[in-house]
């Protein structure tokens, strides 16, 4: 197997821990799959059938516990890749996750999908704007998520905060085909500028700036944000070869 590939594991015991976990509180559950486009051949056709059925697996497991499975596929930004090669490689990978579901009996009506958006590498000179990422995104989660899926919440994998915002701000603009609700379950794209206002003791002033991005992503949610009349961190988040 090439270096950057990884697949899932821990799927034996879940069925125990996710029925503690139901017993505890928790009604949803998250399970990150990572896949990488490189210049030699990544994602190869192995790993994305072996994430695919890690994803599928996982997501019968909860639910089999009453959990909601937040299924997440995620392509790093990491490269140099155009967004029409993102594209490709997303509907692959897309198209195995959901098989492997039905092959699975997952029902779909009771899953969430957390996919990254369709947008250039990280490394690329031509950069996508707003317009094209929204069109190129869109048209991918038509191609490849079934009807059946009530939700699709993007992470945010890099992108700026202000990006993330606007990005799915125009998502939810232009038409599209899918009832899907199109949201957000962002993480550095939604704290960064809280961590960096908080710095560890003011948390009025945290609260503030977290409250400000929490506004901005769910006007973007309906169509309704309008680019910078929040404050954001204009931090570039991306790391090459983020783990957590």
């Amino acid at each position: 197997a090439h270096e950057v590939e990884t697949w899932c594991k821990g799927l034996e015991g879940l069925a125990e821990r996710t029925a503690e976990y139901y017993k505890q509180g928790a009604r949803f559950a998250k399970w990150r799959a990572v896949l990488q486009i490189t210049a030699d051949g990544c994602p190869t056709d192995l790993a994305i059938r072996e994430n695919a059925w890690g994803l599928a697996r996982y997501a019968k497991i909860c639910q089999e516990s009453g959990l909601v499975p937040i299924i997440e596929p995620e392509i790093l930004m990491d490269g140099d890749h155009t967004i029409d090669i993102t594209a490709e490689v997303q509907e692959k990978v897309l198209v195995e996750v959901y098989k492997a579901c039905s092959e699975n009996n997952v029902f779909l009506e009771g899953t969430l999908l957390k996919p990254s958006m369709t947008v250039s590498g990280a490394d690329n000179k031509n950069k996508a704007g707003s317009e094209e990422v929204a069109k190129m995104t869109v048209r991918t989660m038509n191609r490849c998520v079934p009807a059946s899926v009530p939700g699709i919440m993007f992470l945010s994998g890099g992108l700026t905060e202000e990006d993330a915002s606007v990005y799915l701000n125009t998502m939810n603009s232009i038409e599209h085909k899918s009832s899907t609700s199109l949201t957000f379950s962002y993480g550095r794209a939604l704290q960064q500028s809280c961590l960096q206002a908080w710095n560890g003791n003011d948390i009025e002033a945290g609260q503030k700036a977290l409250m400000a991005r929490c506004q901005a992503n769910s006007e973007a949610s309906t169509g309704d944000y309008v680019a910078g009349s929040q404050p954001s961190s204009q931090d570039t988040l991306f790391e090459a070869g983020y783990k957590y």
